[in-house]
């Protein structure tokens, strides 16, 4: 059902599978900057892969569900670290106020 609506309208599964690809390509292949010519040079490459990307969508392939569920696997990952680091800084803190100055400080 709902693959069949992303068939009968192309543009809207167009964008939602280009804006899927540039949140993975950002936040998991993107280490630093690039020059802009290369930066346009990938999104525009971006845009091809998802133009060939929707083409097996339409061709009743799952192409925007795997997207969303590597996406919703990002996101469990990054609030796994987000809870580890507060956790950490939690337990830092409460060992530093634990300890006393020595009488000397």
């Amino acid at each position: 059902m709902l693959h069949d609506w992303f068939a009968s309208h192309k543009i809207i599964s167009y964008i939602i599978i280009y804006v899927l690809l540039m949140y993975i390509f950002n936040k998991v292949f993107r280490v630093r900057r690039l020059p802009l010519l290369k930066e346009i040079l990938i999104y525009l490459l971006m845009g091809v892969g998802a133009f060939i990307l929707l083409i097996f969508q339409v061709d009743k392939l799952p192409i925007i569900p795997c997207l969303l569920v590597a996406v919703g696997l990002m996101l469990l990952v990054r609030i796994r670290y987000f809870v580890e680091a507060r956790q950490k800084r939690k337990a830092e803190a409460s060992a530093s106020a634990g300890q006393s100055p020595s009488p000397g400080e």
